[in-house]
């Protein structure tokens, strides 16, 4: 980076300087031959109009008392020469006196000796190439009777143009010295602004980072020291629901409760911070961004307890199953004991009665889920729940006009989990303390949506309860780390674009009801 600032600075203080030094240059070339070619004509009218040099043309020999005055005169204005000629072009004055007498040279006269014109020309005497100055000399009765011609070598005028031209590339070359030094003390400043990295690197770098920052799953949000928000990843966005761009707009006009000024102030790092953003508990890490021991920004990253809390319980279903699983085989193993006592003491009637009860019992519930509940993940369900309900004393009834075809694959096993295991293991401990220990599936997907339905016979849901009691921490049980459950199962029927209703049945008890629509709408 520092060698193509330092080429670009110096190429374009390069062009910059050739570029005016031409542009000096004709101008400077086309003033000083005009300055000299005025000055030439002056002194040339000067002379032509001075009496000495008119009456001198009427002695025998004027070169006499012209010569003297001429080359005086051209000592004090610094010109090459100054030769005064009569009306044939003879020379009356020259620089060099033995020239004296013979004719000029240039074949420049004709309009002075003609045309009575002052003018400046450029012609090669007998010194060589120069800027001459013509004047006509006129006698009293205003005839032309010679012509004076002032003349600065051409050689001259350019060494004196060459000489400012010197000063001036002079300067030029000081002004590109300071341009180098500014250029390199530039490149230093940027390459510490980028902490010594090349521009090829800070490329490489942004890419990874845009890679990074949409790979993970953790919304992050950074700002700078005034809490402004310089950065805001996909997976904040979302979790936050804002469709706008954040960027460049005050952190407490996104996130108003925001704590991220804390730690601007106080430069410590905080973690596993608690808070809810936008109705949603997420846990938050708030990260210093130093330079020089001085805080220049935060960095907040958090991730959303809401489906840590879902994995969690989703686990906990699952070990509930395998629990329930467990039971049931223990609860057969037990009927197996009592039949087999039963035969050992001869007992065959009764031993009858209670395989046939058993038999008939299991054969419809069985019959149920193999030919009308045909989705294997609600048959797992169900039969871990059968096995539970048989080690409680509950008698868990399918109800047999239940019927279910396989469902949808956005129906997936841990949201089934979810939203039925919640409901039944309610309804199972609900009607623990009831006489009557009864709960009741029922499951249909005739029409539109999917249907799930779980009656039980317990006390049901007070009426001023009914409204919260999917709230969050709202439950009528007691003891701690309650008023989840419902609260979770209606976010995730929510998810599935599904509803969830309740009411009390007229014989006591609650009925909670479960529509999810089969098909997916996606929001545009």
């Amino acid at each position: 980076m520092q060698t193509k600032l330092l080429v670009l600075i110096i190429s374009l203080l390069l062009f910059v300087i050739i570029l005016l030094t031409g542009i000096y240059s004709y101008f400077e070339t086309k003033q000083t031959e005009q300055h000299m070619g005025q000055l030439a004509l002056q002194v040339a009218t000067t002379v032509s109009l001075m009496p000495g040099i008119k009456e001198a043309f009427e002695l025998d020999n004027p070169a006499d008392v012209i010569q003297p005055i001429a080359e005086k005169i051209r000592k004090e204005v610094g010109a090459e020469y100054i030769v005064v000629g009569n009306k044939d072009s003879i020379r009356y004055s020259h620089p060099q006196p033995w020239k004296i007498g013979k004719k000029m040279v240039g074949g420049d006269n004709d309009s002075a000796l003609i045309d009575g014109e002052s003018y400046i020309s450029k012609a090669v005497g007998s010194l060589g190439p120069a800027l001459r100055g013509k004047a006509p000399i006129f006698d009293q009765e205003g005839n032309i009777i010679g012509i004076v011609s002032v003349g600065f070598m051409l050689e001259d005028i350019q060494a004196v143009i060459f000489n400012k031209l010197i000063n001036f590339s002079l300067i030029a070359l000081l002004v590109l010295v300071l341009g180098i030094g500014g250029g390199i003390l530039l490149a230093k400043n940027i390459r510490k602004d980028t902490l010594g990295l090349e521009p090829r690197q800070i490329a490489s770098l942004y890419r990874e980072r845009n890679a990074i920052l949409h790979s993970i799953k953790e919304g992050i949000i950074a700002v700078d020291d005034k809490g402004i928000i310089t950065m805001m990843n996909h997976t904040a966005r979302n979790m936050l629901g804002i469709s706008e761009n954040p960027i460049n707009q005050p952190i407490e006009k996104v996130i108003p409760n925001t704590e991220m000024y804390r730690v601007l102030e106080s430069g410590i790092y905080e973690s596993d911070q608690e808070m809810i953003l936008r109705d949603r508990v997420v846990i938050v890490n708030r990260t210093p961004i130093l330079e020089k021991d001085k805080v220049v920004g935060v960095v907040a990253s958090f991730r959303d307890k809401t489906e840590v809390t879902e994995m969690i319980n989703t686990l906990s279903e699952v070990r509930k199953y395998s629990e329930d699983l467990r039971a049931q085989t223990h609860e057969y193993t037990n009927k197996l004991y009592a039949i087999s006592g039963l035969l050992q003491l001869g007992e065959y009637e009764e031993a009858i009665e209670f395989i046939q009860a058993e038999s008939s019992f299991n054969q419809i519930q069985n019959r149920i889920l193999s030919e009308q509940i045909q989705d294997h993940k609600v048959q797992a369900i169900l039969l871990g729940k059968l096995g539970k309900a048989s080690e409680h004393k509950i008698t868990f009834i399918i109800d047999p006009n239940s019927f279910l075809k396989p469902l949808p694959k956005h129906i997936d096993i841990s949201k089934l989990i979810t939203i039925l295991g919640n409901l039944i293991d309610n309804a199972f401990e609900e009607v623990m303390k009831s006489p009557k220990k009864e709960v009741t599936f029922f499951a249909t997907d005739i029409g539109h949506d999917i249907v799930f339905e779980i009656a039980d016979t317990g006390k049901g849901i007070d009426f001023e309860n009914q409204p919260d009691i999917f709230e969050k921490g709202v439950s009528k049980k007691k003891g701690k780390d309650r008023g989840f459950g419902l609260a979770i199962v209606k976010q995730v029927v929510a998810e599935l674009n599904g509803t969830i209703e309740l009411h009390n049945q007229r014989e006591g008890g609650a009925v909670f009801s479960v529509f999810i629509p089969k098909q997916v709408k996606h929001v545009s």
